[in-house]
């Protein structure tokens, strides 16, 4: 069982940045997938960032060059760090815990003003 919890958002203008944190509890943190999730107003849930238990990270075309996922396995912490922000980065961010299971945090507000 695993459970995460997300901090971090907040109201920043355009251009601006914010660092998202996801605190797991749980035993073996080290063994799950991390991904960062958004879901905007009106729209599906999609993948902004994930960083593999193997640290091999993927991003969305959309936050490439723009946003970084790292992760602590001493803390059991999902960083992500973003800057050049645009309104349309505007959502609830996920954390999500992935191997056998999936699991999801409750998510943080993000609002991005232009």
């Amino acid at each position: 069982q695993v459970q995460l919890v997300e901090s971090g958002g907040g109201l920043v203008q355009a251009g601006g940045s914010l660092r998202l944190s996801c605190a797991a509890s749980g035993s073996f943190f080290s063994i799950y997938d991390m991904g960062w999730y958004r879901q905007a107003p009106g729209k599906q849930r999609e993948l902004v960032a994930v960083i593999t238990s193997g640290d091999s990270t993927n991003y969305a075309d959309s936050v490439k060059g723009r946003f970084t996922i790292s992760r602590d396995n001493a803390k059991r912490t999902v960083i992500l760090q973003m800057s050049s922000l645009k309104p349309e980065d505007t959502a609830v961010y996920f954390c999500n815990a992935k191997h056998s299971r999936s699991y999801w945090g409750q998510g943080t507000q993000v609002i991005v003003s232009s």
